[in-house]
């Protein structure tokens, strides 16, 4: 049963609680480690190739899973390459706990500068758990796509949402309705700086049930990355629907 969500400004008032519960789920927690293998690889197609980067925390590299090509970056690109025919060329480039500030200051401009058609964010769970405030998620996050349009200007540039909390299953419900008011409204935030930043927000990734998670409750499985990935691709590919401009599947 999925309980209703909390309002962001309660959020703050059960700060007690979100620390409390919040020790108590990492200490549940198995620490997960990225799987091996290079961030880096390609898929044959046809001309011009899709140069795909996908930026972000411990999702962006496939943490839950055992094989690199099971993770959201190598399964974004499979579906890409079946969607379009084309060569594919991507790039991993995620961390643990990593944040929209941490991405932007140490991540981005230690990339290779390269030249990237197509970069997807998978950043924002570790801001909402972490209780940054909204200022700071606008500063950090807004900062990061001004950094990513500075380097890559000709890139579509896609963010993946936050899921919702409740969905976890590592999450006791109310540690579940306190993070999600701050994912809530990080997304709603994010969404808004997407669209002021010349960004694609992508709607809400949809969780159909607990086999999308890894062992952790936290992380995806296999299954969980390959939805996500089928997700992300016609907003990767910007393809609208004729009718009334939303993004179609």
């Amino acid at each position: 049963m999925k309980f209703s969500p909390i309002h962001p400004l309660v959020s703050w008032l059960l700060y007690p609680v979100y620390a409390w519960q919040g020790v108590g789920v990492r200490l549940r927690t198995e620490r997960m480690l990225p799987p091996g293998g290079l961030p880096t690889g390609e898929i044959a197609g046809k001309d011009p190739a899709i140069r795909l980067l996908v930026l972000g925390d411990s999702s962006a590299v496939g943490v839950g899973t055992t094989d690199a090509w099971q993770g959201l970056c190598v399964r974004l690109a499979v579906h890409l390459q079946g969607r379009t025919g084309r060569k594919i060329i991507w790039r991993a480039a995620g961390f643990n706990s990593a944040t929209s500030g941490q991405l932007r200051d140490h991540v981005v401009p230690n990339l290779e500068r390269g030249f990237w058609t197509h970069i997807v964010l998978a950043v924002g769970t570790n801001d909402a758990k972490n209780f940054h405030s909204l200022p700071r998620f606008k500063r950090e996050f807004g900062g990061l796509l001004y950094a990513l349009k500075a380097k890559w200007p000709e890139a579509h540039i896609v963010w993946s949402k936050v899921i919702d909390f409740r969905d976890m299953p590592a999450m006791p419900p109310l540690l579940g309705r306190i993070l999600e008011a701050r994912a809530d409204a990080i997304n709603r935030l994010g969404e808004r700086l997407c669209r002021e930043r010349m960004a694609t927000p992508a709607t809400r990734l949809p969780v159909e049930g607990p086999e999308g998670f890894s062992s952790d409750g936290f992380h995806a499985s296999a299954l969980g990355y390959d939805a996500w990935a089928k997700h992300l691709v016609p907003y990767v590919l910007n393809l609208p629907d004729t009718e009334d401009g939303r993004v179609i599947s």
